[in-house]
């Protein structure tokens, strides 16, 4: 009873984030200056040179029942609610017409969780990992130096230190390319090796850049957890350094950081905008990027409801599974 109390109100909750995320996502496109049908007319008139006044009219309602912009705000927002729920259809995209959103955030879609989960899970461990080593033996010099490195990289902006990686790894020394180029299709050997090629500059970017926060903070809880009494009886009971060190201090500084890996998620998707422009990389990040500059509404909208839910969903999983990695929490 407990935990279906307690599954219910997480499972509400996220729920209710969805739906707040999926309504401002509808808002704020429609306060735009700019009317994506008047500027799809003008790039019909400058392509096909005079139209018929009577022929104006007709595609300008043709295309706006296409893309749900008829009626008023409120019916529209009915409309997109019926179709996202029912159908999970976002129209078709203003700026890549006839063709649906929910087509090109298919494609996109396995690019940016492939990059980010990869990213974000290896930051995670590698960074935990060198911060329980260099908090739990911190009178080491290796400990100082990996502390002073993980404290120049942390207040790099990401941008500026994206931008050093392809300056280094691109021009000066073209190890890789500027922009995302696949080789091949479906799951043979040439396709697959081309996608972790144009993947390992920016996944190396987010890996580097994500282990300053992790070792800095996993430093810290490790080396107060290696001071606790029970780690001090853990020694008289003759254990080992080693033992001590994943058995004791590990498990306990390891809770905190669970949970700032469920805060986490959020901010990766943020940064996955910034990544996907600076390494034209073909992701969710680049859909967003090019639905606000082409005033695509359809577009906007199903990028960021994806990006939306899938970070509610994780959220959603790592708050059920974390009282079973808690011993202290329970399901109340």
């Amino acid at each position: 009873m407990r935990f279906a109390k307690f599954l219910m109100s997480r499972v509400f909750v996220c729920f209710c984030v969805i739906f707040l995320g999926t309504t401002i996502i509808f808002i704020v496109p429609r306060l735009l200056p700019s009317d994506p049908v008047d500027a799809m007319m003008a790039q019909l008139a400058s392509q096909s040179g005079f139209m018929e006044p009577q022929a104006v009219e007709l595609i300008r309602e043709s295309l706006t029942e296409s893309f749900g912009l008829e009626g008023s705000n409120f019916s529209q927002y009915v409309s997109f609610l019926k179709r996202v729920v029912l159908t999970r259809d976002f129209g078709p995209s203003f700026s890549q017409y006839p063709v649906p959103v929910s087509e090109l955030v298919a494609k996109a879609l396995p690019w940016t969780m492939g990059l980010l989960m990869t990213t974000t899970v290896l930051s995670w461990l590698i960074g935990n990992a060198v911060g329980l080593v260099a908090g739990f033996r911190k009178e080491k010099l290796y400990s100082r130096v990996l502390e002073s490195i993980s404290i120049v990289l942390y207040p790099i902006p990401y941008y500026v230190f994206a931008l050093i990686l392809i300056i280094l790894f691109a021009y000066i020394f073209p190890v890789f390319p500027l922009a995302t180029s696949v080789r091949g299709t479906g799951f043979t050997w040439e396709h697959v090796k081309s996608i972790v090629y144009n993947s390992l500059l920016p996944a190396l970017s987010m890996i580097l850049l994500g282990l300053g926060w992790w070792v800095i903070s996993m430093k810290t809880l490790a080396g107060n957890a290696a001071e606790e009494e029970y780690v001090n009886f853990a020694r008289l009971k003759g254990l080992s350094e080693r033992k001590i060190m994943t058995g004791y201090v590990m498990p306990n500084a390891t809770l905190p950081q669970i949970t700032m890996l469920a805060l986490q998620i959020g901010r990766v998707f943020g940064g996955a905008l910034v990544t996907e422009i600076l390494f034209s990389y073909p992701g969710i990040g680049m859909l967003i990027y090019s639905g606000i500059v082409q005033n695509d509404y359809n577009l906007i909208m199903g990028s960021i409801s994806v990006s939306i839910v899938a970070v509610a969903l994780a959220t959603l999983v790592i708050d059920l599974v974390y009282p079973f990695l808690d011993p202290r929490v329970r399901y109340t």
